[in-house]
Parts: structure tokens; C-alpha cells; sequence
């Protein structure tokens, strides 16, 4: 019965969450945009998705190949915008090419004007300061924020319900001393921090995950606390512990779906936070590694080129849309998971 009741409750919950139209048509929207950013090879690469030369298939986009393959005088990876192989494979069979026709870092070399280039029909939204195609430095770039996004999130939600749990459930000494602990952390300078740390060393996506870890643990202990400590004397824990129930099923199996409701509410904020946390450490010159797909560095090269908007002007407009939808997706999980609003 009571798994019955649990499985109407979430069902009546995601029905909550599909009536906010603006909510539920921004999340399809970000699930849509973030699941062809996984596919940024396919889209965005300055190698062939397909070539079929002399009778064979090749697959460049997942494997490199020695120009000696197709009929080259040299064993180096096929450069396939150099019309020498281009003539070659062209002889003999076709390529066919992504959407567009430069990945990340691919430069090039046969702009009209000098790097920043404007908007042309090769490079849709320009170039950057290197001659690097915009669009394909966006793709790339919003993969890499969205999955930086979720993985510290995902980590700092774990972290901080199990901590919160503990709080709340345990209480006394152990709660007034964590609790104290948490005020002293959460009043450091996080970001002057974070720029500290980052000068130490050359970071990479794995080193500035750990780095941002340390301060974003907190945003869910609070919320798992206060829940913990309400439900901490309900009858069903007090049964449960006069049956001899261990501390750990008690919490994680019994107390913590109950939980579970006030925390994720709050999980694409997160989400949108996180997002912005990376921009500003490439925006500063203190995120991922310099060449990489970066939506903060383009935010830098736009305020660096005042000459060239659209550098600044994707960035922005990617960045808006992004936390927009998320922020949207937010509130309407806020309005499914809000009690004062159950039938």
C-alpha cells in the first residue's frame, strides 16, 4: 500500500510538472540542444563523416587515416581540407562532410579578412581572434559546460544530502559542531579561492571539478537538514528504531525520499549556477586549459574585440538561453515538489 501511495504521489508530481508549459517545454528544449552536443563530432568536424574511395568505406570522424591510403606520397594523417587529398579522393570516389565543415580548433586559413572574420556563409556565426570557427567553438563549448554542470552537481547533491542527512538525523554534538564548520567555510571568498587554487597549477576539466567540489557541497545541506530534523521523530522512524533497524537503512531507505522532494526542487539551479561558475573561471582566465572549447574565453575575445560583436553576442546569447531554461525548468519543479499545492 504504501508503495502504491509513494508511486502516486510521483506520478501526481510529474502531471504538476507538465501543467507549467513554460517549465516542461524548457526542459524538452535543453534535453534536445544538450543531446545533439553529445553528437558535436557529427556536426561540428573538419574531418569527413564518410568516405568511400576505390571501392572501400572509411569513416574519418571515428578513426584517423594515413594519407598513403588514398593515393598521398607521405604517411601522415589525411588532411582532408587540403585540395591535394581532396583532388585524390574526388578521383576515385566522394566524401561526405558534417554540417559544419571545422571543428573546435580547426583555423582557417582562407578567410577574406583578417582573424576576427565576420559572419559568411562558410562560417556562419564568424570567426574568433585565431580564425577558429564561432559555431563549432559554441557546440563544443556548451557540451562541456553542461557536462562539467552535471557532473558537479550530481557530486555536490551526493555529498551534501548524505552530510545533511547525518546532521539532521544524528543531531546534538555532531550537528552543532558540522553546523559550525559550514559557516566558517561557506563565509570564505569562493571565487578568490577558486582563482588561487587554479594559479597553482595548469588546470584541467577533472582538476577544476575538484576545486569547485569544495564549495559546492553546501547548497543541499541545509535543506536535507531541516527535513531530517522534522521527520527525526515521526512514528514510523521511532518504530523503525524500536525494531532494531540499523541508523543507515533508516536514513537512506525510510527518511530520505521523504527528503528527497524540498532537495531536487532545487537541483537546475544548480545546474544553471555551476554553468556560470565555469564561464567565469574562463572568462578570468582560470578555467580549462587554454585552446579549449570554452564559452567564458569567447566571452573574454568578445570584450578583447569590441570590433567584432558577434564574438561576444554568441557567447551571451548561448549563455542566456541556457540558464533561462533551466531557471524556467526550476521554477516549474519547485511548483510539482511544493506540498501547498498537492490536490
Amino acid at each position: 500500500m504504501m508503495e502504491k501511495s509513494a508511486a502516486h504521489r510521483r506520478a501526481t508530481r510529474w502531471e504538476r510538472f507538465k501543467k507549467n508549459k513554460r517549465g516542461y517545454t524548457s526542459l524538452r528544449i535543453f534535453v534536445v540542444l544538450f543531446v545533439l552536443s553529445l553528437f558535436s563530432e557529427f556536426i561540428a568536424n573538419d574531418r569527413p563523416l564518410l568516405v568511400k574511395f576505390d571501392g572501400k568505406y572509411f569513416f574519418p570522424v571515428l578513426k584517423n587515416y594515413s594519407e598513403l591510403v588514398f593515393g598521398g606520397e607521405f604517411d601522415i594523417n589525411a588532411d582532408y581540407r587540403d585540395p591535394y587529398i581532396i583532388n585524390l579522393i574526388d578521383e576515385k570516389g566522394w566524401m561526405l562532410r558534417a554540417p559544419i565543415q571545422f571543428s573546435y580548433n580547426t583555423i582557417n586559413y582562407a578567410l577574406p579578412s583578417p582573424a576576427p572574420s565576420p559572419p559568411t556563409w562558410e562560417n556562419l556565426l564568424g570567426t574568433d581572434d585565431r580564425g577558429r570557427d564561432v559555431a563549432a567553438r559554441l557546440l563544443y563549448g556548451f557540451r562541456i559546460s553542461v557536462l562539467f554542470a552535471l557532473a558537479l552537481t550530481v557530486t555536490s547533491a551526493f555529498i551534501g544530502i548524505t552530510l545533511g542527512a547525518m546532521q539532521g538525523y544524528f543531531g546534538g554534538v555532531f550537528d552543532i559542531l558540522f553546523q559550525r564548520f559550514i559557516e566558517v567555510w561557506s563565509g570564505m571568498p569562493s571565487l578568490f579561492m577558486l582563482i588561487i587554487l587554479s594559479s597553482v597549477v595548469e588546470p584541467n576539466f577533472w582538476w577544476l571539478l575538484g576545486i569547485t567540489l569544495l564549495f559546492s557541497w553546501m547548497n543541499l545541506v541545509s535543506v536535507t537538514r531541516a527535513e531530517f530534523l522534522r521527520a527525526r521523530n515521526f512514528e514510523y522512524v521511532l518504530a523503525a528504531r524500536a525494531m532494531g533497524m540499523g541508523h543507515s537503512r533508516i536514513m537512506f531507505v525510510h527518511m530520505l525520499p521523504n527528503a528527497m522532494t524540498s532537495a531536487l526542487s532545487y537541483v537546475p539551479f544548480m545546474l544553471g549556477g555551476s554553468i556560470t561558475m565555469l564561464t567565469s573561471l574562463d572568462f578570468l582566465g582560470f578555467g580549462l586549459p587554454s585552446g579549449s572549447p570554452s564559452l567564458g574565453e569567447l566571452l573574454a575575445q568578445g570584450k578583447a574585440n569590441l570590433h567584432a560583436p558577434w564574438l561576444g553576442v554568441s557567447a551571451f546569447m548561448i549563455l542566456a538561453v541556457s540558464l533561462s531554461l533551466l531557471v524556467f525548468t526550476g521554477e516549474a519543479a519547485r511548483d510539482a515538489f511544493d506540498p501547498r499545492k498537492s490536490p
